[in-house]
């Protein structure tokens, strides 16, 4: 099933700027892009932004839209996401934004329509949280933060 993600533009926002799209055939992200009113800005080394996208979505139950970093400009230009996946929720229709961070040790410049994050839509299951006096024992018990080794 392939779920239908419903895109209206912020009044206010560009209309030339296009819609989240898949860059190629197999990729599991759709880019989405900075909508700054035809500016640009500048973010300093270690400064964080909430960057506006201009789009709203409706999300169908049963769904989130995580936002992700993009592999390129986190290698290229040390453009990443302060909270490192953030989700949209399928009940949320405020404006969608991108909080971005420069992890680079020099000026990043975003530009009006600039890619800046992917957005990867997942299927949600709700769990039942239960109390209980006791978890099963397993062999890792509770080793973890490098408990199982390096390498």
């Amino acid at each position: 099933m392939q779920p239908e993600i419903l895109i209206l533009k912020d009044a206010g926002a560009d209309a030339d700027l296009p819609l989240p799209a898949y860059e190629t055939a197999g990729a599991a992200g759709a880019d989405l892009r900075a909508d700054l009113g035809g500016t640009e800005i500048t973010l300093a080394p270690l400064e964080r932004r909430l960057i506006p996208t201009g789009l709203r979505m409706q999300i169908p139950p049963g769904f989130e839209v995580q936002v992700r970093a993009r592999s390129g400009a986190a290698l290229r230009d040390g453009l990443s996401l302060v909270n490192g996946v953030g989700t949209i929720d399928a009940d949320y229709r405020g404006p969608v934004g991108v909080i971005v961070i420069n992890l680079s040790d020099i000026p990043l410049v975003i530009r009006h329509g600039d890619r800046i994050a992917q957005i990867v839509v997942a299927p949600v299951v709700q769990a039942i949280f239960t109390p209980t006096h006791a978890v099963n024992e397993t062999a890792r018990g509770s080793g973890g933060f490098g408990s199982t080794g390096r390498g």
